[in-house]
């Protein structure tokens, strides 16, 4: 009983370390694409000749130097960059919770099929009678 009990709270457990891991992977993959985009309008401000571009502020545009706004860019893609190696870890952590939990729950399955399917005594005597 007790033992059902503990693989229950470890079912549960093994749930919500999915859910949590399904969240993380998210938010990693909309950092990584957040990281795309500035490195490609690096690239265009690296590439261009103009002195001055627009950057959009909010709801309203404005006028900055390229070079400031590439340093800024280049900043903020190294602290997105920081995020996803820091999420990636998170995910690799719970990985291993979850195979963790996996085994012990297949186990625990596996210990119980196998107390189910030996015979008791009394089902020894009377397939011998």
């Amino acid at each position: 009983m007790a033992e059902e009990q503990a693989t229950q709270q470890d079912m549960a457990e093994f749930e919500r370390s999915r859910q949590q891991l399904f969240n993380v992977s998210s938010q990693k993959q909309q950092m990584q694409f957040q990281s795309t985009t500035m490195e490609k309008a690096i690239g265009v401000l690296e590439k261009t000749k103009e002195k001055k571009a627009y950057k959009a502020v909010g709801n309203i545009l404005i006028l900055s130097d390229v070079s400031d706004m590439e340093k800024e860019l280049k900043e903020q893609k190294e602290t997105i960059d920081l995020r996803v190696k820091s999420m990636q870890k998170q995910e690799d952590i719970i990985v291993q919770k979850l195979n963790k939990l996996k085994s012990k729950i297949e186990g625990s399955g596996a210990k119980a099929e196998a107390e189910t399917e030996q015979p008791t005594k009394s089902n020894k005597k009377n397939s011998k009678q």
